[in-house]
């Protein structure tokens, strides 16, 4: 306990947290688009599953340090670059996202086609925990292996690495709820996000083989294009007089 109280190991504390919470975005985006899919009454109780997954597959990663860190040993190569187990996840990782962000929007824009009335078909509770655990497993593994690089100087780095974990999870708990609401009632909101994890997907996969692009200029895109929806929203949402 006295290791978790040393100045070094509080920097490191609230940075990691800081760290997890953004890289959880892309986390609580798409639960919420698979959310959308579930009778309302399943909703909440899949969004909390969903999150409840990625702490446990984070804690599981970090408790498996030694077998998270073998999977930056080079496997094979292509051509020039060499690919890792790690590599592997990441391009499975990122092609899953493409496929799902790219069958979503094209289920949307079919629907807003349609003129038919039926309700779009819904997805089942264990299918979308599927989903979820696959994914989770992808960020969980890009940021525990940064973690570990991050608290390597530290006496001991995993109470620091699970602490900070449950502490971004708890965050996004607390903000899921309302940014799976939000995303729901504005399908414009929801277009724009399934572009976001499709951009992630691309990140992912270009990160796999060996082009690393800084997630910052991902994550600035879609701010300012967020921004802008927002405005769009603001300037044509009628007024009270």
């Amino acid at each position: 306990m006295e290791a978790m109280l040393t100045t070094e190991a509080l920097i490191a504390l609230l940075t990691l947290t800081s760290l997890e919470l953004v890289l959880g975005i892309d986390n609580v985006i798409f639960i919420a688009i698979l959310c959308g899919k579930l009778p309302e009454k399943d909703r909440d109780r899949a969004r909390t599953l969903g999150l409840l997954l990625a702490v446990v597959s984070r804690i599981l990663l970090v408790l498996a340090i030694g077998w998270v860190m073998g999977l930056t040993r080079v496997l094979f190569r292509i051509e020039s670059t060499p690919i890792t187990g790690k590599d592997v996840i990441l391009i499975l990782g990122g092609l899953f996202l493409i496929f799902k962000a790219t069958k979503e929007i094209h289920h949307k824009l079919e629907h807003a086609r349609s003129t038919q009335t039926q309700p779009p078909r819904q997805s089942s509770l264990g299918t979308v925990l599927v989903q979820v655990l696959m994914i989770d497993v992808v960020f969980s593994l890009d940021s525990v292996i940064t973690a570990v690089g991050m608290t390597e100087d530290l006496a001991q780095p995993i109470p620091v690495m699970i602490t900070a974990i449950l502490l971004s999870i708890a965050g996004m708990l607390v903000f899921s709820r309302a940014i799976v609401l939000f995303i729901e009632r504005n399908p414009a909101i929801k277009i724009l996000a399934l572009s976001f994890l499709m951009l992630i997907g691309v990140l992912l996969v270009a990160d796999g083989f060996g082009h690393h692009i800084p997630k910052g200029y991902i994550y600035s895109a879609m701010a300012f294009s967020f921004f802008v929806e927002m405005l769009q929203l603001w300037t044509t949402t009628p007024r009270k007089s």
